[in-house]
């Protein structure tokens, strides 16, 4: 007598984005990867390291920031002064748009942001320190001719 055969597994339905297709972002709590995730998730599983992070509550402006430390993409809340890396521990100070400048380093020309007042920054990449404020400096005026 034949068995029946079971019929095959339906495949999931594909996964469709809210009506508006507005989504949102964050970063994993557990490789650190950006995540896309549809708004109004409550949390969202990493499909690299399965890890599930939170999502902030509606409204919560977030902000991004490179750790100098270790290069690694940092979000937190808008309005901290400051972000500690969970890689590296390096201690960030969260500055908002009007309180930074840039300039390019003078020595490799990498584009630096630093806070309005310094005298000098030092590139994170060669170490070059380049002289900004008041007074313009040769590096300064070399590369802005």
């Amino acid at each position: 007598m034949p068995v029946p055969l079971a019929p095959y597994p339906t495949p999931p339905a594909p996964y469709t984005p809210p009506a508006n297709g507005a989504q949102s972002q964050l970063v994993c709590s557990g490789c650190r990867n950006l995540l896309l995730y549809p708004v109004g998730a409550n949390s969202v599983c990493c499909a690299v390291c399965n890890a599930v992070t939170a999502v902030p509550p509606p409204g919560t402006e977030m902000a991004q920031l490179v750790c100098g430390g270790c290069h690694t993409l940092l979000m937190y809340i808008r309005g901290a002064t400051s972000v500690q890396c969970s890689c590296c521990h390096t201690v960030n100070l969260a500055m908002e748009a009007n309180q930074v400048a840039h300039v390019n380093c003078g020595n490799c020309r990498m584009l630096l942001m630093y806070q309005y007042g310094a005298r000098s920054v030092k590139c994170a990449v060669c170490n070059f320190v380049t002289s900004v404020g008041a007074s313009t400096s040769t590096t300064e005026q070399k590369f802005s001719s």
